[in-house]
């Protein structure tokens, strides 16, 4: 049996009723704030690790937790869910003019480009091009002001000019430590960073996932040296640095 959207609804409301469930009639939406974000990268997990099982579940309680807010909002005398849907239906056709107007786009950019001409449009809008949440992740949010930038034009030709400034801010970072001075020498490496984000978006290169995967490589690895170290009668905090570099290598060597 399908369960529709109104079940949902409905089912949101009795867990909110004086009778229902005691926790979720205790939260707020302030409360739901870090189980939103921790649904959000449930479902990117399951997406990175290609469990279409998981992932539904995921979306089911990404999903929730929209709902769930809208509930609360709509007990506050704000907006309901169906506002929500109805605002983002009215957003997407509005957005979308060469899909549901005359307009054209031949490709992905020129659609994308679209979307931001009529997002610029909107006179009710309060916020600037650049507004990125600042709870986004940091390479994440370097990664998405360097698309809307460039979306208006203000962006580098090349990933080769990228890889120019990423080289100039290198020799600027070089350049405090030597001085050690160290709010200098942290916005210089915050500099190079959102350089070679950059250049990640020149190469396509989705920098947040490209960290995560070099992260997880890390701790892999070096779970493989513990390994070696537990074999030889020995703690990996035991061993010389040279002995882990030995190892490291060694490992690298055989994980091809």
């Amino acid at each position: 049996m399908k369960n529709s959207f109104d079940d949902l609804v409905k089912l949101s409301i009795r867990l909110r009723a004086p009778d229902g469930c005691p926790w979720d009639r205790e939260q707020t939406l302030e409360t739901l704030r870090p189980y939103i974000i921790e649904e959000a990268y449930e479902v990117v997990q399951a997406i990175e690790e290609g469990d279409k099982d998981e992932l539904i579940e995921e979306l089911g309680d990404l999903f929730y937790e929209v709902l769930f807010a809208s509930r609360i909002a709509e007990e506050e005398g704000d907006f309901d869910i169906y506002e929500v849907v109805d605002r983002l239906h009215t957003k997407l056709v509005r957005r979308h003019p060469h899909v549901f107007g005359e307009e054209k786009a031949a490709n992905a950019e020129e659609a994308v480009k679209k979307w931001h001409t009529q997002k610029l449009k909107e006179k009710n809008r309060k916020r600037r091009l650049l507004h990125i949440p600042r709870t986004m992740p940091s390479l994440l949010r370097a990664q998405r002001v360097g698309e809307k930038a460039a979306q208006v034009g203000f962006d580098w030709k090349s990933a080769e000019e990228v890889v120019a400034k990423v080289k100039e801010e290198l020799t600027e970072l070089e350049e405090e430590m030597k001085k050690g001075g160290r709010a200098a020498v942290e916005k210089e490496w915050g500099d190079l960073v959102f350089s070679l984000v950059n250049l990640g978006r020149h190469l396509k290169i989705d920098s947040e996932g490209a960290a995560h995967k070099a992260v997880s490589g890390f701790i892999e690895r070096f779970g493989k040296i513990e390994d070696k170290a537990e074999a030889q009668g020995k703690n990996v905090s035991e061993l010389t640095l040279e002995e882990m570099d030995e190892l490291w290598e060694e490992v690298k060597r055989e994980s091809g």
